[in-house]
């Protein structure tokens, strides 16, 4: 990371967030763009990938309060002038790289160099006696995406399922230091452990990351043969995960610090579950209420009748027809649904379907037929026609 990119850089504009945000609303916001932009769901888009570093980058100094305060103090010193003018008036050239080393403030005051030495001190790791190297600051780890396949009950009731899970880790071989075991990385020469190395300009000096580390702040003679001296591998674990009631074919379960284990302290990533529901042979779904279709008889919708009607995991209930019950109608039955955040549950929506039977015996096919007798005079047709021929 270049000096450069702080005074050029809005992370707020990277995360799409006023300077007033607060931690929350940052954390939101970099959450559903990490989303949008990860390599994972990205793989060969350049565009993204370079996008997804950028928002992670962007995240690295607001997520963390101290960093935010100093980074955006020394955004308000350079943007009233400090850098390119006297306070009296005239420009005169000057290195970031003497701002930055806390170098200034001349005429033994503390004055406005040794002000933005001490902000971008803390920034970019360098100077002072509270220098740390880049490979030891905490650094959280990164999100995981799964997916699972629940039945229909599963689903509708809760359920916990095993994962089995890969992600980046430290390297278990060398701990995350990238050195063969018995070894120890020594403290880069160039950058004294800051990671960053100081490139001339003319009048500029700008802060690039080091050349012989590649930024880590760490040199490893003897690298870890397993991990060839990257300090990460890849880690596979497996898990209990619970799924809570109600969730949704397609839909994403977040669990918190349940992603990549952190580094040098920092927390864990968050685990997005994406779920698979399989159809159920008798109930379907409707948002928070269940549905079924109930098979009833002719003289069941005729005439009513008190019917059975099965629940999801539960015993039967009663269902009370009324006379004239048409086909298709759909009755409720209360809180036999779908579980919600809330505790309450939706309900069972049950459609009736009349049956019309395929054969019938002498006795039933006479009795029809002195019903049919009986109501010649109800044509439920008598103006069909008429209707279709008025539109």
């Amino acid at each position: 990371m270049s000096t450069k990119d702080y005074l050029e850089k809005d992370y707020y504009a990277v995360l799409g967030v006023p300077k007033t945000a607060t931690a929350d609303e940052i954390k939101k916001a970099y959450r559903k763009l990490a989303r949008q932009y990860h390599p994972d769901t990205n793989q060969g888009d350049s565009a993204k990938e370079t996008k997804f570093k950028e928002v992670s980058e962007a995240y690295d100094i607001l997520s963390d309060s101290k960093r935010r305060k100093e980074y955006d103090e020394a955004r308000t010193l350079f943007g009233s002038g400090v850098g390119g003018q006297r306070p009296g008036g005239g420009g005169f050239p000057f290195d970031f790289g003497d701002l930055f080393g806390g170098t200034a403030g001349q005429q033994g005051g503390h004055g406005a160099g040794e002000r933005i030495g001490d902000l971008f001190g803390g920034l970019f790791n360098r100077g002072g006696s509270t220098r740390t190297t880049s490979s030891t600051r905490p650094r959280r780890g990164q999100d995981v995406e799964s997916e699972v396949t629940l039945t229909f009950t599963e689903a509708v009731e809760g359920s916990t399922v095993s994962l089995r899970l890969t992600s980046s880790a430290a390297c278990t071989a060398c701990s995350g230091t990238g050195a063969k075991a018995g070894t120890t990385p020594r403290v880069c020469p160039t950058c004294e452990g800051t990671g960053a190395a100081s490139r001339n300009l003319g009048n500029f000096a700008f802060s690039e990351p080091c050349r012989d580390c590649k930024g880590r702040g760490l040199l490893v003679d003897d690298p870890c043969p397993v991990c060839e001296g990257n300090g990460r591998a890849k880690s596979t674990r497996t898990i209990q995960a619970r799924i809570p009631a109600g969730v949704a074919d397609g839909q994403r379960v977040k669990l918190k610090g349940k992603g990549a284990p952190g580094e040098n302290g920092g927390p864990a990533g968050d685990l997005y579950i994406q779920t698979h529901v399989k159809p159920h042979a008798v109930f379907g779904r409707m948002g928070d209420n269940l549905t079924i279709v109930v098979p009833v008889t002719f003289t069941e919708a005729a005439l009513g009748a008190e019917i059975r009607v099965p629940t999801l995991k539960g015993m039967p209930v009663t269902l009370r027809i009324p006379a004239g019950t048409p086909n298709g109608r759909t009755f409720r039955v209360r809180g036999r649904g779908v579980a919600r955040k809330d505790g309450t549950k939706g309900d069972l929506l049950a459609s009736v379907e009349v049956v019309v039977p395929k054969t019938l015996d002498d006795k039933s096919r006479e009795l029809l037929s002195e019903f049919n007798t009986a109501t010649a005079g109800d044509d439920p047709r008598a103006d069909l026609i008429q209707r279709a021929r008025s539109e």
